[in-house]
Order: structure tokens, then C-alpha cells, then sequence
């Protein structure tokens, strides 16, 4: 998620969406705000289809990384994995700069994810287990991605960004501590293809739309968290609604995952027994983005959304601080 002043400054107006939008073909008075976490994303129509503008301030995104996300993509699309696709510009190009006296923003356009978005509270089994295939599909493809150009971030960039933000804040000892443990852990694990590779990081059910009438396949968006990772926090990251909760039925439901997933992948039984650890560096990252999210200067004129946003992202940081300890 990006600064808070930065999501402030950015959704103060539809001015720079506007701008942006003039570099691709579309439909006028069909832009709007779709939402805005990392980055700003609009719907417009072209041609009475519909698109997505994606855009951020150029402090917060590096264009080498963008550049190489779409290159992923492209791979994707081209060995038939059902994704959105990045559009060119009118210029032919598939990023666009904006430079104003006050910011520059970086800008990508994307095709609509045909299907809907499934409700962890009402997904039944067999839909599990075909986001377990589409996720296993993902990572069959990602062992035979070999980036042309520029290359991804890996885990280990995580743990410099993480120790960057705990350093600012010196309250945060605990975390820094359990940084140091979560690192030598993920150290000691073996890298090699069949388990390590790129992954997606966001595999979550608000990013993947399922389409039943097409042989209940999943369209996939947002890979803009891709990074080198073990395929099983792929895993983890995807399952966080289901993974702690106690219910037997949640159980189920992780099980026909899991075998949705193995009928792509080989998943070995010790990786499934560290899924708790998988989920201590994803609370810690998870943890350490909000606490970036949340340094600000004063904001002067705040809009009416800001103080409960702010409030609840100070509460999900206290509860994701709770699950720092120091045995593994």
C-alpha cells in the first residue's frame, strides 16, 4: 500500500487519471476510480470494452521492476495462462511517463479479467481446488521463465525494504528481532527449481476471477507483488483467510486446494508442515509495509475516508505485532 499522504495527494482529483488516459485510445467520460491501494487503478471503455489505467507516483514504483512485471505477463499470455494483458499506447509503447511540476507518475494500461470474484465465506470445494490448479499452473510456468531484460525483486530485497522501515522505528525492536530469525530460517532453505522460482505474492480471491462456463478456469490480475520467492508462500499468502482459521470446514476446503495444486506441482508433505513459518515473514512484511503506509507529515485537510483507513490499518499493525515471538 502506498503513503497515506501519497493516497490523499493522488485521489484529491481525477486530474492526472485524465492526463494519463489521453496516451491510449478510449472512450470519453467512461474513466473512473476503480481503487487505490499500491497504485491507482481506473476502469475506462474503449470501443465499449472495458480497461484499466494503472498508475503511481514514480517515488513509489521503480520502472525497471514494472518493466519487468509486464514482461512476465506477456510470457504468461503467450503459453496460454489466463491473465490480463498490458496494452499499448497510442505511441506504441506500453509505459507512459507523465511529468508535472509536482510529481511523476508512471502509467500502464490492462485488459478487463473476464468472470467474478468468489466470497472466501461461500467458495465450495471444487472452486478451491481449481484456484489450487491455476496457482499450480502459474508456478509450472514460472520454472521455465527465463526474464529477457530486466528481473525481478527477490525475497532477500524484502528484507532490506523490511529493515530499512524497522530502523526508522526504534520502538519496533521485536520485529527487527523476528526479522532476524525469519531471515536465517528462509537462508537454510534449499533454492532450487522445483521449489523456488517467481511467484506471484497476491494470489488472494480478490485477484482472480473465475470463469465456470470455460472449463472453471481463474483470469488472474494485479502481478505487481511478483517477486523470487519459494513457491509455497505463494501457497500461504493465497490461503490467509482459510489457513488460521480452526473450522473443520476451512480445513476442507485448504485440503482441496492443496490437491488442486498438486495435480501441477509437486508439493512435499515437510513443505506444508512450514506453512506457519511461510506465515511469520508474510505477517512481518505485511507489518512492515503498513508501518511505511502510515509515515506521513501532517495532512492538512484530510477527506472524509482518511481517519477510519488510518484507524484500521493502526489496528491491523497492533494485531499483526501480537504474532511476533521469538520460538520456531
Amino acid at each position: 500500500m502506498m503513503k497515506l499522504e501519497n493516497m490523499v495527494r493522488g485521489l484529491a482529483s481525477d486530474t492526472i487519471a485524465q492526463r494519463l488516459i489521453q496516451f491510449w485510445e478510449h472512450d470519453e467520460g467512461t474513466l473512473e476510480l476503480w481503487r487505490a491501494s499500491s497504485n491507482f487503478v481506473y476502469a475506462f471503455e474503449r470501443n465499449q470494452v472495458q480497461y484499466f489505467l494503472r498508475f503511481s507516483f514514480e517515488q513509489d514504483k521503480n520502472i525497471e521492476q514494472l518493466k519487468a512485471e509486464i514482461e512476465y505477463m506477456q510470457y504468461l499470455h503467450l503459453n496460454g495462462f489466463p491473465s490480463v494483458t498490458p496494452i499499448k499506447s497510442l505511441s506504441g509503447e506500453l509505459i507512459e511517463t507523465l511529468k508535472t511540476p509536482e510529481a511523476t507518475y508512471i502509467a500502464v494500461v490492462f485488459s478487463a479479467a473476464y468472470g467474478i470474484n468468489l466470497d472466501s465465506d461461500t467458495i465450495t470445494e471444487k472452486q478451491m481446488e481449481e484456484w489450487g490448479k491455476s496457482l499450480g499452473s502459474l508456478h509450472c510456468l514460472s520454472k521455465k521463465f527465463v526474464p529477457v531484460s530486466e528481473r525481478r525483486n527477490s525475497w532477500v530485497d524484502t528484507v532490506h525494504f523490511m529493515e530499512s522501515v524497522f530502523q526508522k522505528h526504534p520502538m519496533e525492536l521485536i520485529a527487527l528481532e523476528e526479522l532476524g530469525r525469519v531471515t536465517s530460517w528462509l537462508q537454510s532453505l534449499p533454492t532450487g527449481n522445483d521449489v523456488y522460482g517467481l511467484i506471484h505474492y497476491d494470489f488472494q480471491l480478490d485477484n482472480i476471477f473465475f470463469e465456470e462456463n470455460k472449463n472453471h478456469s481463474f483470469n488472474v490480475i494485479d502481478f505487481d507483488d511478483a517477486m523470487y520467492h519459494w513457491y509455497a508462500i505463494d501457497i500461504v499468502t493465497a490461503l490467509d483467510d482459510f489457513i488460521d482459521d480452526d473450522n473443520p470446514h476451512s480445513k476442507l476446503l485448504i485440503q482441496s486446494f492443496l490437491n488442486g495444486y498438486r495435480s501441477k506441482m509437486v508439493l512435499e508433505n515437510d513443505v506444508v508442515a512450514q506453512f506457519s513459518q511461510y506465515q511469520r515473514y508474510a505477517n512481518l512484511y505485511k507489518f512492515a509495509k503498513l508501518l511505511k503506509t502510515l509515515e506521513f507529515e501532517e495532512i492538512i485537510d484530510t477527506p472524509p475516508w482518511f481517519d477510519g483507513l488510518k484507524i484500521k490499518l493502526v489496528r491491523v499493525a497492533d494485531e499483526l505485532r501480537k504474532t511476533f515471538h521469538g520460538s520456531w
